[in-house]
């Protein structure tokens, strides 16, 4: 397998950082000045009111699920578009439905992709080997001119990558390869969204999905 490539100097380092600052998985608190979380949010594709929405969302969710099942479960919660990406792991077939259900319930949430395993819950080595494998995958696809990588989100669970975004048919495949050229992965599943063409680069109005 081709091994991954890496950028190197600050400047290439901050750059990556800067991408992957909205998508990466995860709850590190960060803190962003005005004018750099504008410039985040400017280069993404969706409005300003479902990133904000897509926030709640996540937060809504995990906290809905963590008060009805605590530590019996490991629930990954990835909005994008309202729509909700769940990994990890449950105990069995009924918690796995009833994840889904409670995703489902809460305000603004249009669909619920449900790709948790029943089994037992990960340990914090494989969380932190599919946290070191979403930065590999970030890595190769801000490599990669044909992938709009800031506007890809990347989630990482037992070596099988989860890819979101709106993005063109043509920027599916690239970001697809980016992702299985990457070391440590396993599978590559799609979950986006697609558009017929990639908005302008100075336009944040996300275009109407390709039929």
């Amino acid at each position: 397998m081709k091994q991954p490539k890496f950028r190197t100097g600050v400047g290439r380092a901050l750059l990556a950082v800067a991408l992957a600052v909205p998508l990466l998985q995860g709850c590190i608190p960060l803190i962003v000045g005005g004018a750099a979380a504008g410039a985040i949010a400017a280069s993404d594709r969706r409005s300003v009111g479902t990133q904000a929405d897509d926030k709640a969302i996540g937060f809504k969710v995990d906290s809905a699920i963590n008060d009805a099942f605590r530590d019996r479960v490991h629930i990954n919660v990835n909005p994008y578009n309202r729509r909700v990406l769940l990994t990890g792991e449950v105990p069995d077939e009924r918690v796995k439905a009833e994840v889904a259900r409670i995703a489902a319930g809460v305000e603004n949430v249009r669909e619920v992709l449900n790709e948790v395993q029943v089994g037992l819950n990960s340990s914090i080595a494989n969380r932190s080997n599919d946290a070191l494998i979403t930065s590999v995958v970030k890595g190769n696809m801000v490599d990669d001119a044909a992938v709009p990588a800031s506007v890809i989100k990347v989630t990482t669970e037992a070596n099988v990558v989860y890819l979101q975004g709106m993005v063109t048919r043509q920027e599916a495949d690239a970001a697809s390869a980016a992702a299985a050229r990457s070391r440590g992965v396993s599978q590559v599943v799609r979950v986006f969204e697609y558009i017929a063409e990639a908005p302008r680069a100075s336009s944040g109005d996300n275009k109407p999905p390709a039929k």
